[in-house]
């Protein structure tokens, strides 16, 4: 399983992303992906996660765009050196495709800053 990673800000975030063949049919172009996220915090400052921003790149050139608050309902405070872990899912209408995006990150003094996710592939694979 590959991990893709990235670090801004002392924030370091590292994605692995699993496919589904049981979730998913290849017959109605339905590619079920499952991602695991794990949010370190590497700062000398606690941090909250406020919102999330992703661009979901299907294969076939169809691009979505979803933004939304917190991560799976919640908008976790994270302590220097310690980590939010969470995971959830994406499905694409293509046996491949791409995930990316940011997290609007805040700091005791209110100062927002943004997150880079890194670029992850979604590919799907039959066992």
């Amino acid at each position: 399983m590959t991990t893709y990673t990235a670090t801004t800000e002392g924030i370091r975030i590292s994605v692995r992303p699993i496919y589904l063949d049981g979730q998913s049919d290849v017959l109605a172009r339905k590619f079920v992906f499952a991602y695991f996220i794990r949010i370190e915090n590497h700062s000398r400052e606690r941090v909250q996660l406020l919102r999330r921003h992703w661009f979901i790149t299907h294969s076939n050139g169809r691009r979505e765009e979803v933004e939304g608050e917190g991560v799976v309902g919640k908008q976790p405070i994270i302590m220097p050196g310690h980590h939010h872990e969470y995971n959830s899912f994406c499905i694409l209408e293509t046996m491949e495709g791409s995930m990316e995006g940011t997290y609007l990150m805040q700091r005791p003094s209110g100062e927002l800053f943004r997150v880079t996710i890194p670029r992850f592939i979604l590919r799907a694979m039959s066992n």
